[in-house]
């Protein structure tokens, strides 16, 4: 009877999550057009760290204030989990989910994308986990404080760049901005009304996202699934909805380059921010099951960062080749 009612919970999160997400990524868009940000910046940075931020507060909890040692690894695994299943999964599920709609008509099948944007974000987050992945074999607290600074550094110059992009008008098929939820009569809404619709639409991604992590942990403990793969895989899936529905609901509605901005901006925020945290709150000694979601995570963007710089062009059959990933770590995790 748990088990069935922690299910229907389980729905009730989703249809929350996807419900305000709508709500959400309109007023973010409306916050880019009034104040002429690029898509980079709109997708990449307001709305990464808008749906990342809370969380965020997982790791911080788990690390600062936890009483022992397996809040600690709980709080690693939250680190840990959000790159590797950004990398490895939901990359992939966009690439099926833009074939899907292509064959129901919505779309073409092709990614609509600034390719350098993509090859700089993919890029920043490969060099900040790289240095993340180094700092496990250097037992140094010193290093880590270094790079923990450096990574953070890192973010802001990142943030930077994005927000000195020119804004481009996207031209084609999903240029067009909807009206905003709460003014839908006003040619230009009011700041006010985009940063309340805003807050409210991230109010409930956060609550969705709780109620997913309530009846994931409530299954997983119903049908003794061990703490590590909640830590890693449930957990992860479920903080990184409001990111997933965001860039769902994106490239279906034509606008690939918030989307996949979403999903790429999230990487270099949970590669730099979070990390950081990690570095500066542990001893950041990682076992072989953890390390592993590291060299995955890079081995998957990298591949997505090959793709994007050689050939400037994202094919979805290729994309969806790096579930594979996923799908063997899972594995490994049934088998040890």
């Amino acid at each position: 009877m748990t088990v069935l009612l922690y299910s229907l919970l389980f729905l009730v999160s989703v249809a929350v999550t996807l419900g305000t997400c709508a709500l959400f990524t309109n007023a973010i868009e409306w916050l880019g057009k009034r104040f002429n940000l690029s898509d980079g910046a709109v997708g990449g940075v307001l709305a990464a760290i808008g749906t990342t931020l809370p969380e965020t507060s997982i790791p911080i909890i788990a690390i600062f204030f936890g009483a022992s040692r397996a809040q600690a690894e709980v709080g690693l695994g939250a680190i840990l989990g959000a790159p590797f299943m950004l990398s490895t999964l939901v990359v992939p599920i966009l690439a099926i989910l833009l074939v899907v709609y292509a064959r129901l008509g919505k779309r073409t099948a092709v990614f609509r994308l600034n390719y350098p944007d993509v090859t700089s974000d993919l890029s920043f987050f490969v060099v900040a986990y790289s240095v993340a992945l180094a700092c496990v074999f250097v037992p140094s607290k010193l290093v880590h404080i270094l790079a923990a600074i450096g990574l953070f550094s890192l973010y802001l110059y990142y943030v930077k760049l994005k927000f000195s992009e020119v804004a481009e008008e996207e031209e084609g098929e999903g240029s067009a901005l909807e009206p905003l939820f709460f003014a839908r009569k006003a040619a230009v809404p009011s700041f006010g009304l985009i940063g309340l619709q805003a807050a409210l639409g991230l109010a409930g991604l956060a609550l969705g996202a709780h109620l997913f992590v309530l009846a994931a942990e409530t299954i997983a403990g119903a049908l003794s699934i061990s703490p590590l793969i909640l830590a890693l895989l449930v957990a992860p899936l479920a903080t990184e909805l409001p990111e997933m529905s965001n860039s769902f609901l994106w490239l279906y509605r034509k606008k690939d380059r918030l989307a996949v901005g979403n999903v790429t901006g999230a990487m270099v925020f949970q590669g730099t921010i979070p990390v950081s945290i990690g570095l500066l709150g542990t001893d950041w000694a990682l076992g072989p099951t953890a390390l592993i979601t590291m060299v995955l995570a890079v081995v998957a963007s990298t591949f997505l960062l090959a793709q994007a710089a050689w050939s400037g062009l994202w094919r979805p059959w290729l994309l969806g080749g790096s579930s594979l990933l996923y799908i063997g770590y899972v594995l490994y995790l049934y088998w040890v």
